[in-house]
């Protein structure tokens, strides 16, 4: 069994891919036996697949189809041999043994899945931090940035002390790492979300049976694009995600 396995999802962007990965394997300890999987739901030739042959602990799994973020992290699901299981996204970069840090962590404080230190390129906090989604949280960070700004700090956890752990009602889910045994309990994401919810939901649902804890001796850098605010299609997307979400949690206005 291995310590940890980590899933990265592909969809045309072999470079980040090839960086998440190099990092990976540059900062973690060698005494952690893990295990990466790249999850290819790219319509676009690349060489990801030559690429993980240079690496022992890398297999390359070619979906045929772009399944989603939620499905194509589903797609290892029963392959998975491990007792912790990261969530990453292929923008990450890892400049510490942020792995190793997290995993010694969930033992420590007994949770179900951690959230490390998400930072951008600049070293500065990403706001991924939030309580459980409203429909006015949403709208709000969609169609109206500028306005009620206390409300949104509320939501973005802006008033918690960042030096020390505390739990998470939602982390964004650019990295997760979980419990390998739980995440199989939970049939992992839920695949009715093609892209974004899903992690809102995995949250959730994890804290109804265990918790998700901030942990902040672990960093992580993430090249955060924000793809939905820039992308109609991702835009539409976002919407019928949203509503997927309160479609099953209720919809709570505010």
């Amino acid at each position: 069994m291995n310590d940890i396995s980590i899933a990265i999802v592909a969809y045309n962007d072999e470079p980040d891919v090839r960086i998440a990965v190099e990092s990976i394997e540059s900062h973690t300890s060698e005494r952690i036996k893990k295990h990466i999987y790249i999850i290819d739901n790219s319509d676009m030739e690349n060489h990801l697949k030559e690429f993980t042959e240079g690496f022992s602990d890398v297999s390359y799994l070619f979906t045929g189809k772009n399944l989603g973020f939620g499905g194509g992290h589903n797609y290892v699901l029963k392959r998975l041999d491990s007792r912790f299981h990261a969530i990453v996204n292929p923008d990450i970069i890892l400049n510490m043994d942020a792995i190793s840090v997290l995993m010694e962590f969930m033992l420590e404080e007994n949770v179900g899945m951690s959230v490390p230190r998400i930072l951008d390129e600049k070293g500065n906090l990403l706001e991924v931090y939030r309580q459980e989604p409203t429909v006015l949280d949403l709208f709000l960070r969609m169609f109206a940035k500028k306005c009620a700004k206390k409300r949104q700090a509320y939501h973005t956890m802006q008033d918690m002390d960042y030096e020390k752990s505390f739990p998470v009602p939602f982390a964004q889910g650019s990295f997760l790492v979980v419990r390998t045994e739980l995440f199989r309990q939970l049939g992992g994401f839920d695949e009715r979300y093609f892209l974004y919810m899903e992690d809102a939901d995995l949250c959730r649902r994890i804290n109804e049976v265990s918790e998700l804890r901030y942990c902040p001796k672990a960093a992580v850098i993430h090249k955060w694009g924000k793809g939905s605010h820039k992308k109609f299609k991702l835009f539409c997307i976002h919407v019928k995600s949203m509503i997927a979400y309160f479609g099953k949690w209720g919809w709570k206005l505010i």
